[in-house]
């Protein structure tokens, strides 16, 4: 979107903060509803607190819907307690499309991290939408209710155009993908799949649309992530008194493994995602390390561009199956042997990568039989999803048409996402942001979260032309 449309902002004096604020100017009336929508969900706490509210904002998204003319049999609001309620809504396909053609899912998740009023900037409160300087400050601005914001906007564009997609389109605004003990979309899963069943899904939660000191780079769609797995190791002795030590001692089996496992690489490992993005992102690196992805992608066993490549702890990630020690205990008394040590080591497997595999690597270097290594919790590992030709076709048209024709690119997250449950599942996801963010101001889950303006607009604009690109045949 042409950044010319936009009128000048004016400024106030603002008596609490003594800070010029932007009021926007100018909006056409779907930036003007969109950043009404944006709003209005910010300033819903959806914290996993006592403070914090799913089901109040699937309610007032629900409403819009509603009031946009979606029938009230296509309109759910439903989950397992009474605040972790999830969004889920259809917009029918044609009568005379092709019945094969399983709906297309939209998702996003409505919970945020929580944060604190006194750990933000004065003028900043993490729960109201403050625009400034060019940005929108509050939390979920990037992680994840511009994402929201984008389905909500299109979705109800869509309707109120009278649009009808060829297929059926399920958007599904989710709960407690942030750590709470109610995942939306599992529940979902188990309980309601027939709201939510599809071909496949696209998730604006994943997938990197990157900019860096002001030049787009690249529209990153993520296909995989890497598995996340905790693992306990844990040594047992008979302790004694300290004043007659023995060699055998809990923290000196444990600490001598864990060295071991520090001075060990798993070994690398591409696959269809990860040497696609070294190929086709290498012209975007300088002269050095763009020969070393060359070198990488041809050839994984490239000792010295491994090497080389492996001092960025991100390419490293992207490389390889990692495990590191993140908790430490041990010791029961400081004048006493210590009966138990334990650490607790956390692992990012490849997504080819099995649970068995990664263990047994891990009791390999360890090298040591006093060190059990048991698995923590529930760590089911999800496959990657396939490359879709036609996906990627979509998004290499809308690049041409509103980037410039900057690259469309494969990735594989290092973190996690709501993705990874539907891929167990059987649906396989992709990543779409959908906004543009700056590699070198990462601020989801931090202080002071903020996504610029511009962005946010031209977000809303690409996933209303995405969600018709894909349905529109």
């Amino acid at each position: 979107m042409n950044p010319s449309m936009f009128k000048p902002f004016f400024c106030f004096f603002c008596l609490v903060s003594s800070i010029c604020v932007a009021q926007p100017q100018g909006l056409t009336p779907q930036q003007q509803f969109a950043r009404d929508i944006y709003k209005e969900l910010i300033e819903i706490n959806t914290t996993d607190t006592p403070l914090g509210n799913v089901t109040t904002a699937a309610e007032a998204m629900a409403s819009r819907f509603r009031a946009a003319g979606f029938p009230a049999e296509d309109v759910h609001v439903l989950g397992p307690v009474a605040n972790k309620h999830n969004l889920v809504v259809r917009l029918h396909g044609r009568a005379d499309g092709n019945e094969k053609d399983k709906p297309i899912l939209f998702i996003a998740h409505l919970d945020v991290v929580e944060a604190l009023k006194q750990d933000w900037s004065p003028n900043l409160d993490p729960f109201k939408l403050t625009e400034l300087d060019g940005y929108f400050y509050g939390r979920g601005t990037t992680d994840v209710k511009e994402g929201d914001t984008f389905l909500v906007t299109s979705f109800v564009r869509l309707k109120r155009e009278g649009w009808t997609p060829s297929r059926d389109l399920i958007l599904a605004l989710t709960a407690d993908e942030e750590g709470g003990d109610h995942n939306g979309i599992q529940w979902l899963l188990a309980n309601h799949r027939e709201l939510i069943d599809a071909e496949y899904c696209v998730n604006t939660d994943a997938g990197d649309f990157e900019t860096q000191k002001g030049k787009r780079l690249l529209l990153g769609m993520e296909t995989s992530e890497k598995n996340y797995a905790d693992f306990l190791l844990e040594v047992r002795s008979s302790g004694g008194h300290s004043s007659r030590p023995v060699k055998d001692n809990a923290i000196y089996h444990l600490a001598a493994g864990l060295n071991r496992l520090a001075a060990f690489d798993f070994p690398v490992e591409l696959n269809q995602t990860t040497r696609t993005f070294f190929e086709r992102t290498a012209s975007l690196q300088d002269p050095h390390t763009a020969a070393d992805f060359r070198a990488v992608a041809k050839n994984p066993n490239d000792r010295a561009a491994v090497a080389r490549l492996s001092q960025s702890p991100y390419f490293n990630a992207m490389l390889r199956t990692t495990c590191v020690a993140t908790r430490l205990s041990g010791g029961h008394a400081n004048n006493a042997l210590p009966q138990t040590a334990r650490a607790n080591v956390n692992c990012r497997m490849l997504p080819s990568d099995s649970l068995q595999q990664v263990q047994d690597t891990i009791r390999k270097v360890l090298a040591d039989d006093r060190i059990t290594v048991s698995v923590v919790g529930d760590a089911v590992p999800a496959p990657a999803s396939e490359l879709r030709p036609a996906l990627m076709k979509k998004l290499e048209e809308l690049s041409a048409k509103l980037y410039g024709g900057i690259p469309v690119v494969p990735v594989m997250d290092t973190g996690a996402s709501d993705g990874k449950y539907l891929r167990i599942g059987g649906i396989p996801t992709y990543g779409v942001p959908g906004a543009f963010a700056d590699v070198d101001d990462e601020r989801a889950h931090g202080k002071d979260e903020r996504l610029g303006a511009n962005d946010f607009y031209e977000g809303v604009e690409f996933y209303y032309l995405f969600i018709k690109s894909l349905a529109g045949e």
